[in-house]
């Protein structure tokens, strides 16, 4: 990973608990997904909220720059009865109905009309996609979730 792990959050607004391995299976029976072992590094040091501001350059231009999407926040496992927080993978079945986002999507980091999903569509080993609704752009981001945080670098506007 170029971004150290113990340097890629900010606070955890929604107050996700700590991860642990009984709620990582929950989830991923709930889900029906084999999470990638990088998220759940990632969470095991923060179980979701605000990154310190990240971008992921890309090969094309996307709706949000000319050659990269962001990564300032990054959903977590919260309370899978009450998933209302932003941060919390379990908002996925609402979300996919309000936005009309394409199935077998794990929503990482988002506002309604883009999103950073973990794409189960093609394989049980997901991809990682940017989805914009509005402008119907459906494109992979990385192959894997942990290419996908190699090539993370801090955000070029970023205040320090």
């Amino acid at each position: 990973m170029a971004i150290d792990p113990n340097d890629f959050w900010r606070e955890n607004h929604d107050n996700n608990p700590p991860l642990t391995d009984t709620m990582i299976a929950a989830a991923e029976q709930r889900l029906g997904v084999r999470l990638p072992a990088a998220y759940l590094a990632l969470l095991r040091i923060q179980n979701g909220g605000y990154t310190k501001r990240f971008e992921c350059p890309m090969a094309m231009p996307t709706s949000w720059a000319s050659d990269c999407i962001p990564l300032f926040e990054l959903s977590g496992i919260g309370s899978p009865d009450e998933p209302t927080a932003i941060h919390n993978i379990y908002n996925r079945d609402y979300m996919t109905r309000e936005w009309g986002l394409p199935e077998s999507q794990i929503l990482l980091s988002g506002e309604g009309h883009w999103w950073i999903t973990l794409d189960y569509r093609s394989s049980p080993d997901p991809s990682v996609t940017w989805i914009d609704v509005e402008v119907r752009q459906d494109v992979v981001a990385a192959k894997t979730f942990a290419d996908f945080l190699e090539r993370l670098r801090p955000e070029r506007n970023a205040a320090p």
